[in-house]
């Protein structure tokens, strides 16, 4: 794995990989840089403030081009890498033709920057640049065009909002977070398909909630599925369901509902022959009571889900009395994540199961602990 972190100056791209280097053994990669050293990185007298951290660098991990760095870590892939000499966009065209490069991205409120980048002239006894100039070659740096950072920073997987106080809050949040994942370069089988049916709720054309589903069988697509309504009559986005149209609420007029639910859809285009034994249905949000009889009925052994609805201790009977597994996952946190808040990582979570299954197991009982949890969503 090579983690390259990019971001404004003071965002703490180099405190980020310490802690790689000191809690998960990753070895720093130095890529000399080859531009004039901007602006932003100066003191108000524009002498060059160090960042301390220019000392812990291994001359035989330094690499005067891009190509050379690659090389060197291609051959040594299952190590573990970090580097924060990110400096452009060939940079990063290069090392995303890997397949175990993870970009990330670091940034923080420009006044909390201007505050760590005060203490860092402090430390080394120089004058720090005003807020104003501090925020001018800000700016200067990252939208620059054609050198400026923000092109890369949009291209990270992940990207991170360090607004943390202390050094040991951000490993706190971190640690929640698991960037190490092998999950982040390679999805999971489960992190795969339920990608699918994130990608399937896409194509749903119903009004009040985005559902995409697939059919697996011994890791091969059967069928997939989105909500909306029947084929040949007018869309729900487009006025074709009064019942979504009209605002009700969850749960109310669901007989004078003409959507098909994404599980629904899919069922009727895999159709129970197909289906046979051992298949597994992941949806990004949790089948309804109706869906969930539907699901037994046609032979489905397992259900893997996202996000929570409205589950009730029946439909887990249901389940549990048909033998279906009934399992929760959700995949690692990519997009924005604050640091400060502590995000969870993804998991694989079971809510009910048969009485051959093994670890991690929770009783119908222990339902409602799901519906309590942070990761169940009410409907809107």
């Amino acid at each position: 794995m090579l983690i390259g972190l990019c971001g404004g100056i003071c965002a703490g791209k180099s405190s980020i990989a310490s802690y790689l280097i000191e809690d998960h053994q990753f070895k720093r990669v130095h890529l000399v840089r080859d531009v004039a050293t901007p602006a932003v990185e100066n003191s108000a007298s524009n002498a060059h403030v160090p960042s301390g951290y220019s000392s812990s660098i291994d001359a035989t991990h330094t690499f005067s081009d891009i190509d050379s760095l690659l090389d060197f870590v291609t051959l040594r892939w299952q190590e573990r890498w970090v580097t924060t000499d990110i400096w452009d966009e060939k940079t990063v065209d290069a090392l995303q033709r890997r397949p175990f490069f993870l970009l990330i991205s670091v940034d923080a409120p420009v006044s909390v920057r201007w505050q760590r980048f005060q203490d860092r002239c402090a430390s080394n006894k120089l004058m720090p640049p005003t807020l104003e100039e501090f925020v001018v070659r800000n700016d200067e740096h990252l939208y620059k065009p054609a050198t400026g950072l923000s092109a890369l920073i949009e291209r990270a997987q992940l990207k991170l909002l360090n607004s943390t106080a202390s050094i040991s809050s951000l490993h706190r949040g971190l640690k929640a977070l698991n960037l190490t994942n092998e999950a982040r370069l390679r999805p999971s089988w489960d992190q795969y398909f339920m990608q699918l049916a994130d990608l399937a709720a896409h194509r749903c054309n119903c009004m009040k909630r985005r559902v995409g589903c697939v059919i697996v069988r011994e890791k091969r697509v059967i069928s997939t599925g989105y909500n909306g309504t029947p084929r040949g009559m007018t869309n729900c986005n487009e006025g074709g369901c009064p019942r979504c149209n009209n605002a009700s609420a969850a749960g109310v007029g669901h007989s004078t509902c003409l959507c098909l639910h994404a599980e629904e859809n899919a069922l009727l285009e895999a159709g129970r022959d197909r289906i046979g034994d051992k298949s597994t249905l992941y949806c990004n949000t949790c089948p309804c009571l109706t869906c969930s009889v539907k699901i037994t009925q046609v032979g489905i052994s397992e259900v893997v889900y996202n996000q929570g609805y409205i589950v009730d201790t029946q439909t887990a009977k249901i389940f549990a009395e048909s033998g279906v597994r009934l399992r929760q996952f959700s995949p690692p946190r990519e997009g924005l994540v604050d640091l400060s808040l502590g995000p969870s990582l993804g998991h694989s979570h079971d809510v009910d199961t048969d009485s051959t299954a093994q670890d991690g197991n929770v009783e119908v009982a222990d339902i409602r602990e799901v519906l309590d949890s942070d990761n169940f969503v009410r409907p809107i």
